[in-house]
C-alpha cells in the first residue's frame, strides 16, 4: 500500500482534502513535486512538509528496535559522540558497503542532511523510537546530560 505524501498533510490538518486535490491536479499538469506545490499554493510550511514527509518514510518502512548491544567501534567510529546525539542518528551495523543507521522520525530530515555531507559511507536509514534512541545513544555514547540535551519530554514511545 502506497503511502501518500498529500495525504498525511490531510491527516496531520496541514492541508484539507480539497487543497490535496488541487495540489494533485496541479502536480499532474506541472510535474513537480507535491510539497513544492503545496507550500507554493497554500502556504504549507517546508518544516510541514518534512515532518510529513518523515511519517511518510516511518509508515513505509515501520520501526526497528534498537539492539541491546552498541555496534562494532569500527562502525560507531562513523560519527562523534556530540554528532551522534546531536542529530539523533546511531550507526547500527555495515551491509557491505552501506551503513545502516538509527534516527527517529523526528529527527529524519536533519539527520539524512547531516549524514549526506558527514559520513563518507552510504546510509540506510531506519526509524526507532525516541525511547529506543536515546537507549541507544546511552550505551554507544555515553555522555553526561546525554538525555536532556534532546529533551526529557521527547522520550515517550
Amino acid at each position: 500500500m502506497r503511502v501518500r505524501l498529500g495525504d498525511v498533510l490531510v491527516r496531520l490538518g496541514v492541508l484539507t482534502e480539497s487543497q490535496r486535490e488541487a495540489v494533485v491536479e496541479a502536480q499532474a499538469t506541472s510535474g513537480r513535486p507535491f510539497g513544492v506545490l503545496a507550500e507554493e499554493l497554500f502556504g504549507v510550511s517546508s518544516r510541514d512538509v518534512e515532518r510529513a514527509w518523515a511519517s511518510q518514510y516511518t509508515e513505509l518502512t515501520g520501526r526497528v528496535s534498537i539492539p541491546a548491544s552498541p555496534a562494532e567501534p569500527e562502525v560507531l567510529s562513523a560519527i562523534e559522540r556530540r554528532q551522534a546525539w546531536q542529530f539523533q542518528i546511531l550507526p547500527l551495523r555495515r551491509e557491505g558497503r552501506e551503513l545502516i543507521v538509527a534516527t527517529t522520525e523526528r529527527a529524519l530530515p536533519r539527520a539524512m542532511r547531516f549524514a549526506g555531507w558527514a559520513i563518507p559511507h552510504s546510509c540506510s536509514f531506519v526509524i526507532a523510537t525516541d525511547r529506543d534512541m536515546a537507549r541507544g545513544l546511552d550505551k554507544a555514547y555515553p555522555m553526561a546530560g546525554g538525555r536532556q540535551a534532546i529533551g526529557e519530554d521527547r522520550l515517550s514511545a
